[in-house]
């Protein structure tokens, strides 16, 4: 009522004193995990034949949603830029977790930052439940993860693509089989797929 929140030094004392509120935790909890589409990692069931390590008694699915939540976090409420949503050279892990990533020096079922050399797995795109989101329970997939690229971090989804687009053809018994890159480059050699 007296105007003191239009004053710079105020306004920022408070953001701050809400931000260290535990309450803040909704900002992670709700908004950036409904932003990012995290919901349909339940719905993604690895293909227990390719991934045994990723299915059943061993589903790293919620590790992948701490892991996500402390790194969000530590991000919107340390006053960091949010350009480090995509650039920021660690995470948090632990053990089991960290065993996914190839990560041996990690010991122990607390969650802890860690500092990552592999530029792959830098911010946002580096996260296993990103990735994991973004791919089918098979295989992974540049097209999902553009699509959710477009959708989720520039705000411009895709447009749908045309009716007579055929699908990705998959590797055929009995031939050499080709890598996703090769069957992509072939499936661009159609004009309409282009």
């Amino acid at each position: 009522e007296d105007g003191r929140l239009g004053r710079q030094s105020v306004l920022a004392a408070q953001v701050k004193r809400m931000l260290a509120d535990e309450r803040a935790e909704a900002l992670v909890d709700d908004f950036a995990f409904q932003w990012l589409g995290l919901a349909k990692l339940d719905t993604i069931v690895p293909d227990r034949g390719q991934f045994p390590q990723a299915s059943g008694l061993l589903d790293p699915r919620d590790l992948m949603k701490e892991e996500l939540r402390l790194f969000v976090d530590s991000v919107l409420r340390s006053d960091r830029s949010v350009s480090e949503l995509l650039t920021a050279d660690y995470t948090f892990l632990n053990e089991r977790l960290a065993m996914h990533y190839g990560i041996e020096t990690v010991k122990g079922a607390r969650f802890r930052r860690v500092a990552l050399t592999d530029e792959a797995r830098y911010g946002l795109l580096g996260k296993r439940a990103i990735l994991s989101l973004t791919a089918y329970p098979n295989r992974t997939s540049p097209v999902l993860r553009g699509a959710w690229i477009l959708e989720r971090l520039v705000g411009a989804p895709p447009p749908s693509p045309p009716p007579d687009v055929p699908d990705l053809a998959e590797n055929r018994r009995g031939q050499p089989p080709k890598t996703l890159r090769e069957r992509l480059e072939q499936h661009r050699e159609n004009p309409t797929c282009f």
